[in-house]
């Protein structure tokens, strides 16, 4: 799996100048390599579809990666990208839950503050921008030692009104 991986990322680095349909046809390529329903195959499978902006195409491929064991670091970013790619075929309420379930299981998951980031985006689509700001604020505040205090509190202080 190691040379494999090695091969996908290649791809990857060099995805601009494939472009869309040369990128997926060389993702393709590889996933034909890997045993049928591969979860991290269907995950890249899934990845080059976004890359292309095939969201409709990507989204089962996202759901089958994950339903069929994907592990991490994998899983966070297809949960990442499907939240995201759900947000693109206008279903934030989607994206939104997904990015809940799983910051509440791993509020320190290594893409938490990714997570944080779409969630705020799947806020602002539903017509949320009050939360969607506090969401981005409240992803800040760790990071803010001298003033996350005050930045907390001015964001629960938002309203939608």
């Amino acid at each position: 799996m190691d040379d494999w991986r090695q091969r996908v990322d290649a791809v990857w680095a060099t995805a601009d100048d494939l472009g869309e349909q040369g990128t997926v046809d060389a993702i393709d390529a590889l996933v034909a390599e890997r045993p049928a329903g591969d979860p991290v195959a269907l995950f890249e499978a899934a990845g080059a579809r976004d890359f292309a902006g095939r969201e409709a195409e990507a989204e089962p491929l996202y759901r089958a990666a994950l339903a069929n064991g994907l592990t991490e670091p994998e899983r966070g970013q297809a949960i990442v990208q499907l939240a995201s790619t759900l947000r693109n075929l206008g279903r934030p309420g989607e994206a939104l839950a997904l990015l809940r379930d799983l910051l509440e299981v791993e509020p320190e998951h290594p893409l938490a503050g990714a997570a944080h980031a779409f969630a705020a985006l799947a806020l602002f689509d539903d017509g949320l921008p009050a939360d969607a700001l506090r969401e981005a604020l409240r992803a800040l505040v760790p990071h803010l030692p001298r003033y996350g205090r005050a930045v907390e509190a001015y964001a629960a202080a938002l309203d939608d009104d």
